[in-house]
This record gives structure tokens, C-alpha cells and sequence, in this order.
């Protein structure tokens, strides 16, 4: 994919975004309440925020090691390697949520954008297999995801 047409599609993309808006109402009160009933979480829950803090620290431990490994071909198969983990995490995460209600309407055409994302940044590391950037900004998108599932099914009392 040429530079412009990358930067076109992100600047369309861009646009189309919501601008920033405050709150209709003092979000602290919420706040606390959460932060005083996460004492109180659910045995599933926990599993589910350990699987997740388990994948993170692979995925950070993953990223340390970059700087160890060679150019060329292992830095695709790094690309590659990461994906398939986040589709197993990605994929568990809605398993474990089918039965839970989803807060919103459209989470998963927020998730199909990101998976477009995430294969136009792939296409781009084919090109650059090299461009830390672009590994960088794929794992953000995955991990955006990831965060997009867990928000649109937490659980009534942690709502702010």
C-alpha cells in the first residue's frame, strides 16, 4: 500500500471520529464506587483479568526481546506470532462473555474496524518487515481490542 494512499485512508478515518465531548454529570462519585466495589469482584472475573494480565506480560516480555532479534524473516514471523496470540486471547474473551449482555450496540463493528487496522498494519510490515513502529502500533491495536471486549461486558457494578 503506497504512503499516500495509507495516509489518505488514516486522515478519512480520523475524521469520521467523534470530537471530544465532557460529561453530562460528575463522574468521581462513579469512580469511587467502582474503585470500592473491585474489593468485591467476582471469582470469574478475576480469571478473566488474570488471563489477561498473563497475555499482557507475555506480550511484554515479547517486546523486550525485540531488540534481540535479527532483520528479515523473524520479524515476520514475530508479526505473526503475535496475532496468533491475540486471536486466542480475543477468541477465549468472547467465549468466556457469549452469555453476558453487551453494553453497547455496535462493539462489533468497532471490533471489525480494528481488525481492518490491524491487517493494514500487517500489509505494511510486509513491506517494512523491519519497522519497530509498525509491530508497536499492531500490538496497540490488539490490545485495543482486547480492552473494547472487556469494557462493552464488564459487569453492572463496575459501570462509571
Amino acid at each position: 500500500m503506497p504512503d499516500h494512499d495509507f495516509e489518505q485512508n488514516l486522515q478519512q478515518r480520523l475524521s469520521r471520529l467523534p470530537e471530544e465531548r465532557q460529561p453530562d454529570r460528575d463522574l468521581w462519585p462513579g469512580i469511587e464506587h467502582a474503585l470500592n466495589a473491585r474489593q468485591n469482584t467476582p471469582p470469574g472475573w478475576r480469571k478473566v483479568s488474570a488471563l489477561a494480565a498473563s497475555v499482557m506480560l507475555v506480550g511484554l516480555l515479547g517486546w523486550l526481546s525485540l531488540s534481540q532479534w535479527q532483520a528479515g524473516d523473524q520479524q515476520q514471523q514475530l508479526a505473526t506470532l503475535l496475532s496468533e496470540q491475540h486471536q486466542q486471547q480475543k477468541d477465549y474473551l468472547l467465549a468466556a462473555y457469549a452469555d453476558q449482555p453487551a453494553l453497547t450496540d455496535n462493539w462489533q463493528q468497532q471490533l471489525e474496524e480494528l481488525d481492518e487496522a490491524a491487517s493494514a498494519i500487517k500489509l505494511a510490515l510486509e513491506q517494512d518487515p523491519q519497522n519497530m513502529a509498525l509491530l508497536k502500533m499492531l500490538k496497540q491495536v490488539h490490545q485495543q481490542q482486547i480492552d473494547l471486549i472487556e469494557r462493552v461486558h464488564a459487569p453492572k457494578y463496575q459501570q462509571i
